[in-house]
């Protein structure tokens, strides 16, 4: 049997204009060193700054654990915190504004950080029956690099409140009634559901996905009116684009919009 821990914590591969960036660190349910959060990070930059790619999934590897968080072991020889990524947070991913869209296809437990991670995707796939909790406070702790905070935006009071406190974990089935999960699939189709969800998206103006996107967190921080003003502000540069003209042409002709990649 190989030695898993000689693996890379992290991969990284190309499907078409889709990153897909795995943990890989199944031995441990995907608990994230140090090594492997800066390299997630890496990849994310990566990612970022290909103009070919259009959309990144963040996965993992093996069936129990999408992750675990921090890696506790490290943390009780190195001190904790020693995987967040200055300005960025756990993974890099949990404090960063990402431009393009970021899917979480969640093979197994989302617990710590891995729920974190999860609720700073823009959609998230689940396997059935996945968990997903913070129980940071069992230990003492609080996930304080965006999960308590992303919960008081995306779930009830009392229900956040009960995942903060008591560390309750959720499965992916009631977290999709709630809002937060978009798709729930079996497990042996995760990874395909989830292209399939990213690649049907990247069928739309990447750039109207990114200004989409970009609107709606800014929405989430400012007043509506303010919104409102900053679509005005911004909107004229896409309604006037090569892209807005060729989604008009291809509506009046009636066949598919043909969007530059980039």
């Amino acid at each position: 049997m190989p030695d898993l821990s000689e693996q890379p914590p992290v991969l990284a591969e190309r499907k078409g204009a889709v990153c897909v960036i795995t943990l890989n660190r199944p031995h441990v349910s995907n608990a994230m060193n140090a090594e492997g959060s800066h390299l997630v990070d890496r990849y994310l930059r990566e990612a970022e700054a290909d103009p070919e790619i259009g959309a990144i999934i963040l996965t993992a590897a093996g069936d129990k654990a999408f992750c675990a968080g921090m890696d506790l072991k490290e943390a009780a020889e190195r001190g904790a915190g020693h995987g967040l990524v200055p300005g960025a947070g756990f993974c890099g991913v949990t404090e960063r504004v990402i431009e393009k869209p970021v899917i979480g296809a969640i093979n197994g437990a989302a617990v710590a950080g891995g729920f974190e991670i999860s609720l700073a995707c823009d959609c998230l796939i689940a396997a059935e029956g996945v968990l997903f909790g913070l129980p940071e406070v069992k230990r003492g702790m609080v996930a304080f690099t965006g999960g308590v905070q992303r919960l008081a935006q995306q779930l009830p009071r009392q229900i956040a409140m009960e995942i903060i406190t008591c560390g309750t974990l959720l499965p992916a089935e009631r977290l999709e009634a709630l809002g937060v999960v978009n798709r729930v699939v079996p497990r042996a189709a995760l990874m395909d559901e989830a292209l399939a969800f990213t690649e049907g998206m990247l069928t739309n103006s990447w750039k109207a996905i990114r200004f989409g996107k970009a609107l709606f967190n800014d929405a989430q921080n400012e007043p509506l009116p303010a919104a409102i003003n900053r679509g005005h502000a911004n909107a004229d540069r896409l309604m006037r684009s090569e892209d807005s003209r060729e989604g008009i042409a291809a509506y009046a002709e009636k066949r598919d919009a043909e969007f530059r990649r980039t």
